[in-house]
């Protein structure tokens, strides 16, 4: 693993939250720096929770966090938290009977942004960002899934945030989409600190700098998306027929089979990935997987 960032934005130790009996998040301790980080994991791992308290919606019941030097835990060290960041929630409410324009302006109030001339600027400068300017008009009920996550990442640039906590961003994106993402996302991570949760390895391999995993509530691993493909050096092999051991293998276009584990027999050394790495640290070349 990497040395942590040389410029800290955000600080969290030892973060703790339960709901009931049940512990979603178990000593979080991780460190946030300018430029774009990827928060990978399994469902229930604990990600959205951790994005939740770095967001200031939820209340963590241990731990500290601090974020652009202030304390959410402090009321009006929050507020001013809140004015710095930006955060796109795994599921944004919608109005659907407004227009496009219309909601985003609308949040555009209620992040003070009182000056009408200003509003609304920024609100066609942000949608000019994810390509919804020629949609202004548009009902919300009528987009589809990918203009509606595109529209709550409009939402979420409004006011140029510091901080943009992303909960899985991607979702709903056609491929060039998805590119289109890539780029604004590391534009913005030039400036800023960038946090986004995904399930898609290929857009860490693309976009971030650093890596986070979280499994079972703790961050078990953080470092560079090279660090994490290191993770399973040694362990990955294609070989002409599967394994007989128990491994985590596939059948690859070209036929061959990609297995993590164990060598199989006659299996040739293959350069790890991020994906490798990622199912190693989850423990995935204990089950077996046939395609």
């Amino acid at each position: 693993m990497t040395a942590p960032p040389a410029t800290v934005a955000v600080t969290v130790r030892d973060l703790a939250k339960r709901y009931g009996r049940r512990v979603v998040l178990d000593g979080v301790t991780l460190e946030l720096g300018r430029g774009v980080t990827g928060l990978l994991g399994p469902n229930g791992a604990g990600k959205t929770t951790l994005l939740r308290c770095l967001a200031t919606t939820l209340a963590p019941d241990g731990g500290e966090v601090r974020a652009l030097g202030l304390d959410p835990a402090d009321s009006g060290e929050r507020v001013a938290l809140r004015r710095r960041l930006g955060y796109l929630p795994q599921d944004p409410g919608f109005y659907p009977h407004f227009t496009v324009f219309e909601l985003v302006e609308y949040v555009a109030i209620l992040k003070e942004l009182t000056d009408r001339v200003t509003r609304h600027r920024e609100v066609r400068r942000v949608l000019g960002e994810v390509d919804l300017a020629d949609r202004a008009r548009t009902k919300v009920r009528r987009l589809s899934g990918g203009m509606r996550q595109r529209l709550a990442l409009a939402q979420a640039l409004l006011g140029d945030p510091e901080l943009l906590i992303l909960d899985e961003p991607t979702v709903g994106l056609d491929p060039e989409q998805r590119m289109r993402f890539r780029a604004l996302a590391s534009r913005l991570g030039e400036s800023r600190t960038v946090l986004l949760s995904t399930h898609q390895t290929e857009d860490v391999a693309a976009l971030c700098e650093r890596v986070i995993v979280m499994k079972d509530g703790a961050a078990v691993f953080q470092g560079t998306p090279g660090d994490l493909g290191a993770v399973a050096a040694g362990r990955v092999w294609l070989s002409d027929r599967p394994p007989t051991e128990e491994s985590l293998f596939w059948r690859t276009a070209d036929g061959r089979y990609r297995t993590l584990g164990a060598r199989p027999p006659a299996g040739d050394p293959a350069d790890p990935g991020i994906e490798d790495g990622y199912l190693l640290l989850l423990g995935g070349s204990s089950e077996r997987e046939a395609s």
